[in-house]
This record gives structure tokens, sequence and C-alpha cells, in this order.
């Protein structure tokens, strides 16, 4: 069975898992940490280089003021409790989009568990926090038009390795497997450029449930798939 070298997940249902429950929407998202926890093991356990999870997207500052405060609350105390572990078990923590926007105490632990696990050579677990693809895309582009104002790049020069390059996966592989939990059939603004040739698996269970078995069976279905980007099926069978 061939492994996805970069799994993407969209962790939804934390809410409605807990509603279901009869329990407050934070308690969902304290079980999803949970479910954090084992998939990322398991992942490094089967050689799943790079593992990037949405965890916190820039619209979901329109969310409650309690909310959001103990979702920064609980990204601090869950860095604090798991970064010893996850550097044991050889797992790099790097994260996507724009950090300086979060409250310092976030923002201070996210830099120290960087840098505490910036040597780990394991599998490497990707944050995307107060991400936008359509901020990222745009800040690609700014970056991009002030390398030609002052004269480092022509128009000419763009190419999508010098677009790739300004995002903020510049230095990892495009996703091959996107999953997403909780049903709902939309990338919610996630890594649009990125996500061009990914496979899409999409499961009606809910983040907090999502468990080692299920991830097998979304990379089954992964391995099920003809990945052709573009090409026939006859050319791919004889590449």
């Amino acid at each position: 069975m061939q492994i996805p070298k970069h799994i993407a997940i969209i962790m939804d249902g934390n809410g409605r898992w807990a509603k279901s429950k009869g329990l407050p929407r934070f308690a969902g998202h304290k079980e999803g940490v949970s479910a954090v926890r084992r998939i990322t093991e398991k992942c490094g356990q089967i050689g799943v280089k790079h593992l990037t999870l949405f965890t916190f997207s820039s619209e979901n500052w329109n969310r409650p003021q309690t909310e959001v405060s103990a979702l920064m609350t609980l990204l601090t105390g869950t860095l604090r409790k798991e970064i010893k572990k996850l550097n044991k078990n050889n797992v790099r923590f790097t994260t996507i989009g724009n950090i300086s926007d979060l409250p310092e105490k976030a923002q201070k632990e996210i830099r120290e568990s960087i840098e505490f696990t910036k040597n780990n050579s394991g599998l490497n677990l990707v944050l995307a926090l107060n991400y936008s693809g359509k901020q990222e895309i745009m800040n690609a582009t700014k970056l991009i038009a002030k390398d030609i104002e002052n004269g480092k790049l022509s128009i000419n020069d763009i190419d999508e390795n010098i677009f790739n390059s300004k995002l903020y996966t510049h230095n990892i592989p495009e996703p091959d497997l996107l999953i997403r939990t909780g049903g709902d059939y939309r990338i919610s603004n996630f890594m649009l450029w990125q996500l061009a040739y990914s496979e899409f698996y999409i499961t009606p269970i809910f983040w907090p449930e999502f468990n080692e078995e299920e991830l097998m069976i979304a990379i089954h279905e992964y391995n099920s798939r003809e990945r052709r980007f573009g090409k026939t099926s006859e050319q791919v069978n004889n590449d």
C-alpha cells in the first residue's frame, strides 16, 4: 500500500459532536485534541512525511468571543502539554498562516514549540492557524509585486515555481490526500492553490470520533484511485 507523503485534514464537526452528546461546544474542541493526538501518532508510525491540520481559520474570529478565547487557551495549553511527547517521537512542529494576529501567549508557545522540535526528522506536523487560502494567495502576489518593484524579478520570470516559493507552504510538497470530517462537501478556503491535484476523502464522521481505523480507510480509498495529473490512464500505466 502506498502511503501519502502529505495528508491534509479539515477537522470539522467538533461542535456538532458536542451537541449530539448534550455537551457545550467547547467539550467538542477538547475531545478533538484527542483525535489530533491519535492521528498524529498513527501518521508518524506509518511513514507520512507531512500532516497539515486546519486548526483555526481567519474566519473563525467571527465566532463568539468566549469560544475564540477558549480555543486560544486550549491551543496554548495543548502545545505546552504535548510538545515533549512530540519531540520524543521525532515529530517536527511547524505552522502556516498569519501567526502574528494570535494572542501573545499563543505566539510564544508556538515559537518555542517550533524551536524545540526544529531538528527532528520524522513527521512534520503543520497546524494551519489564522489561515486563509485567499489571503495566502494575495500575500504571495504582493511579495512577487514587491520583487518586481525592487528589480529582483521581471514579469516574464513568474511561473509556478516562483509563485510556490512565496506561499506559506513553500518548503513542503502539495497534499496527496485531503480528508474532511463532518460530511460537508467544501474546502472552506483551505489550501486553495495546493489542493489542485489532491485526492479528496469526505466522511460524515465528526472529528472527535475520527480514529486510526478511519484514517486507514481513507488511505485505502486513496490507493484505489488513479492519479492521472491530466494524462490518460494508458500514459500513467506506462510511466
